[in-house]
């Protein structure tokens, strides 16, 4: 691509609200994670840093001084889980600034993000609870959005049972098996021994860390890992502004995981928490892998090449010494949100990346991929949910045709069998990168809902899904 007339790269005109629970000083990877957190801090409005405690460290609150987060930065109960919770226990300093952030008079969700142990959250539920009216408590819950790091106390559960209409992503699994959890997919895969020759962990190595990380003024305070690196990051990966993620439907996927609804019954109180769910991926040995973990290992190799292209940005004032990321547009269409398509089923769709351009001047690449896990409501995606195939209209692939499958493939009910006017919500992603060093990569989601305005494709129901599915065995 021939270089643009002038510098400028993407700019970030809304920036998620973020409030970091860390057990930091237990072990190195909470030090990591706050390292890389601070080379994205551009995307984000931080509003507080609070030291808490955790099973691994249950009476000690110490947390390195930093200048820029000095303000920030309170004390949480140095005290274990529940035993900081109930009605004649008084808010630490952090549940009090937590409190006071949520309380502020702010549109934008409050993202709580759990490195550790989650009772400054509680204690601030609770303290919620005592002392507004059910409206008002209930109004506060809804600011809200937190992802945890799997449970690290006893207040977790406590706050998914006590509270279920808080927006809360977890992990769920037996205590202490973190292997299980999907956030260890950002690096755990040799620790674990999970989906094994799958993830590429070329870009996990401490010899990879040590060249590309732990480099200038900053990345001389990443230390090095004792068990995985980072295992807190995915928290803020969930929320990088990259075009791929959108953090109000975990059930789509990001960086930072892809999640779904614990309890989609309907009954009772409307249950926000979301769990762990599963993605097919190529791994490096060619084989499909089949689990949690992949639904973060699988942008392993973008999201350690971002992070090698920032740690750059910290080392000379000149903008022209470093890599910045593609800006992609999608049929006009310049932001950072998904681009909404309706279309008939059976269809086509031409989509057209005209403007897209790098700020340094770079070649591109374009690759789209169909990403069938998140229209599936069932664990056989392949049997539920037709690939689409891309035919490119040039020879980079900048504008590609996609035809639809036809209304019995996609706007009909699984079980029912009854044809339906709006069908499956498509998701194609579409990754830009350059050729710079390191390469960068953007994205963009394109979400295709099907239609199907004449009802065809009905047919006869069934009683249970494994009849429906039985000429796919």
């Amino acid at each position: 691509m021939s270089s643009t007339a002038s510098f400028n790269p993407r700019s970030f005109p809304t920036r998620p609200r973020v409030f970091i629970l860390s057990d930091i000083s237990n072990e190195p990877d909470d030090a990591e994670s706050l390292v890389r957190y601070l080379l994205y801090s551009n995307q984000f409005e931080t509003e507080g840093l609070v030291a808490c405690t955790s099973t691994w460290m249950k009476q000690k609150n110490p947390y390195p001084s930093a200048d820029f987060f000095r303000s920030l930065i309170k004390s949480g109960p140095a005290t274990y889980g529940m035993s900081a919770v109930g009605d004649d226990i008084p808010l630490s300093e952090g549940g009090k600034h937590l409190l006071a952030r949520l309380e502020a008079p702010l549109e934008q969700p409050l993202w709580v993000l759990c490195w550790g142990g989650t009772n400054v959250l509680a204690q601030v539920l609770h303290h919620i609870q005592k002392t507004h009216s059910p409206a008002s408590a209930a109004a506060l819950r809804s600011k809200l959005r937190v992802y945890a790091i799997s449970d690290q106390d006893d207040t977790g559960s406590w706050i998914r049972n006590r509270f279920p209409d808080v927006f809360y992503i977890a992990s769920v699994h037996a205590w202490n098996q973190y292997g299980l959890a999907a956030w260890t997919g950002i690096s755990g895969d040799r620790y674990y021994g999970f989906d094994h020759g799958g993830p590429d962990f070329s870009k996990m190595t401490k010899e990879w860390i040590k060249e590309h990380i732990q480099i200038g003024p900053l990345g001389r305070a990443y230390p090095d890992y004792m068990f995985i690196p980072e295992g807190d990051t995915p928290t803020f990966l969930y929320l990088i502004q990259n075009g791929l993620g959108v953090p109000e439907h975990p059930e789509y996927g990001s960086w930072g995981g892809r999640y779904g609804m614990t309890d989609v019954s309907g009954f009772g109180v409307a249950a926000r928490h979301y769990s762990d769910v599963a993605d097919r991926v190529t791994g490096q040995d060619g084989r499909t892998h089949f689990s949690n973990h992949a639904t973060i290992w699988r942008w392993r190799d973008a999201f350690q090449r971002d992070f090698a292209a920032r740690m750059q940005w910290t080392l000379s004032p000149d903008v022209s010494k470093a890599n910045h990321h593609p800006v992609v547009t999608v049929n006009g269409n310049t932001g950072l949100e998904p681009v909404h398509i309706e279309c008939e089923a059976g269809g086509t769709v031409v989509l057209n990346t005209d403007g897209t351009y790098d700020p340094d001047g770079d070649s591109l690449s374009f690759n789209w991929t169909h990403y069938r896990e998140p229209t599936a409501t069932q664990w056989w995606v392949e049997a539920e949910v037709t690939e689409l195939e891309f035919k490119k209209l040039d020879d980079e692939g900048r504008k590609v045709e996609i035809t639809l499958p036809p209304p019995e493939k996609c706007c009909v009910d699984l079980i029912s069998g009854e044809a339906r006017k709006k069908g499956q919500l498509l998701h194609v992603i579409l990754e830009v990168t350059d050729n710079g060093s390191p390469s960068l990569t953007s994205y963009r989601r394109v979400l295709i809902q099907t239609t199907n305005e004449h009802l065809k494709g009905g047919r006869q129901g069934a009683d249970a899904v494994g009849d429906i599915m039985q000429g796919f065995a």
